[in-house]
């Protein structure tokens, strides 16, 4: 078997990471039986790859492969319970030697999976069994999912309605992020239906939320909602009024943007250092990772729904419809808790392309980010069908200036002034965003920061090439799978 360029670049990409929740390395199939194991954790958390021929350092030795060998494999598939999509590759590392790789997609409407008759779970780099009291509450949750809003057809909507860019956009971060099979093609029905998102091959709910590009007057409940206004209530002068019927991947991105263009980006020069540093007044990592579970994790059954975005002077809210899952409350929020998505497909589309993770940190996440941040954590509150999350922050210019004491200070005040104007002249320019931008998403392509920026593409690569040439940004990585550094 000759060895592809596609595929040896697939196997160079997977032995660069190390063992984990999504991967694990075999030296033989002597060790098959363990490795059908992990694949069953596989199945019942996130999806994931095992490769055979590789040992514990991430070195590929191979192994010699019969047809035999191939028997031997898919003989034991028939042992798992419900029977699974598992997918097996070959990548030739030498000459009468290859790895095997057996890569699974998550299916979060078939768990649990077990192998021979007992199920296992993947926790970090281990397999484990999984306890008898979470597999009979899987099994429960299992038949009572059968049946939820997303999964059922989209009335009048046909493959052909969906935003096909989007959907090959999704396909290509999920082969990236290894967690849909590489040898996916680019045919649209193979890709919704690898996602879980056709029902006897018509357009589900969950794929029109994820991908439509008409939503009226069938699905009014795809409202996104943002809005500045002046003060710290409802009731004040509206600076900034949207409201738009967007899919689930264009309202994150509409929503970054919109807080991008409104929330103010200061500039500090801090002690010892000759260089600015910009920096927004919440971190922008922590308000994406809301808005996230905002879109994923809200009650689409509701047609009066939606998702909202209010800036007001003294704070930042975000509101998604719906109440929490049962067994889960605002406390819980706060520590440790379970994930338990209200929409797995649509919550599994945006896990593949690597936007979140499935082990229910993210709340946590945003806790720490705010507190490394230097402001206070947010607060979560369930109150008439709707999840409020408040980042409060002083949003008013000028607001928090100090007072001079002596005449030298003051002009070393004047001074900061100076700098503060020119700073926000310079917070104008596209380069300035951009690099606001890339410092809470580094992995953001030039078409993201267009969306984002109202810019063309074009307008953007300019400014990111003059951004190169001053020495301030850098690529690191190909320009799939690779990322942004700010050097200054």
């Amino acid at each position: 078997m000759k060895a592809s360029p596609k595929r040896t670049q697939l196997l160079a990409a997977l032995l660069k990471q190390s063992e984990g929740p999504t991967l694990e390395f075999k030296r033989s199939t002597g060790e098959l039986v363990g490795a059908l194991h992990t694949l069953c954790g596989y199945l019942n958390t996130a999806g994931g790859t095992v490769l055979f021929g590789v040992n514990r350092k991430g070195v590929a030795e191979g192994q010699q492969v019969s047809e035999q060998t191939i028997h031997e494999i898919t003989a034991t598939f028939g042992k798992f319970e419900p029977s699974p999509n598992i997918h097996i590759q070959r990548f030739k590392v030498k000459p009468g030697h290859e790895v095997i790789g057996l890569t699974v997609d998550d299916n979060p409407e078939s768990i649990p999976y077990t192998f021979e008759g007992r199920a296992y779970e993947r926790v970090g780099n281990t397999t484990r069994k999984m306890p008898q009291g979470q597999y009979e509450k899987l099994l429960l949750e299992r038949a009572h999912a059968k049946r939820r809003w997303e999964n059922q057809p989209a009335a009048g909507v046909k493959i052909s309605d969906l935003d096909r860019k989007e959907i090959l956009r999704t396909r290509e971060l999920a082969i990236q992020q290894n967690r849909i099979s590489p040898d996916t093609g680019r045919s649209i029905p193979e890709i919704l239906d690898r996602l879980g998102l056709l029902t006897d091959g018509k357009v589900t709910q969950a794929a029109q939320m994820l991908y439509g590009k008409k939503f009226l007057p069938y699905y009014p409940q795809s409202l996104m909602k943002m809005g500045r206004f002046r003060g710290t209530q409802v009731t004040g002068e509206i600076v900034d009024n949207r409201q738009e019927n967007l899919n689930a991947f264009q309202a994150v991105r509409e929503g970054m943007a919109f807080l991008e263009r409104t929330l103010p980006l200061g500039a500090r020069f801090p002690k010892g250092k000759i260089f600015r540093e910009d920096h927004f007044p919440i971190p922008m990592s922590a308000l994406r990772e809301i808005l996230l579970n905002a879109v994923m994790h809200r009650d689409y059954s509701q047609a009066g729904g939606y998702v909202a975005i209010a800036v007001f002077d003294d704070r930042v809210e975000i509101r998604s419809c719906g109440d929490l899952p049962t067994g889960i409350t605002v406390e819980n929020l706060r520590g440790p808790h379970s994930s338990k998505p209200r929409n797995p497909l649509i919550a599994g589309a945006f896990h593949r392309t690597g936007a979140v993770e499935v082990w229910g940190r993210g709340t946590n996440r945003v806790i720490d980010e705010c507190r490394r941040f230097g402001i206070t954590p947010p607060t979560f509150e369930e109150t008439q069908g709707f999840l409020f999350v408040t980042f409060k922050t002083n949003l008013i210019p000028g607001s928090q200036k100090s007072t001079e004491k002596s005449s030298e200070k003051g002009t070393e005040k004047s001074s900061e002034k100076g700098t503060e104007k020119s700073s926000e002249k310079g917070t104008e320019k596209s380069s300035e965003k951009i690099l606001a931008i890339l410092r809470s998403k580094p992995t953001a392509s030039a078409e993201d920061l267009a969306v984002s920026l109202s810019l063309t593409s074009r307008a953007v690569e300019k400014q990111i090439s003059a951004l190169k040439v001053a020495g301030r940004l850098r690529r690191i990585g190909p320009d799939k799978g690779g990322h942004w550094e700010i050097t200054r």
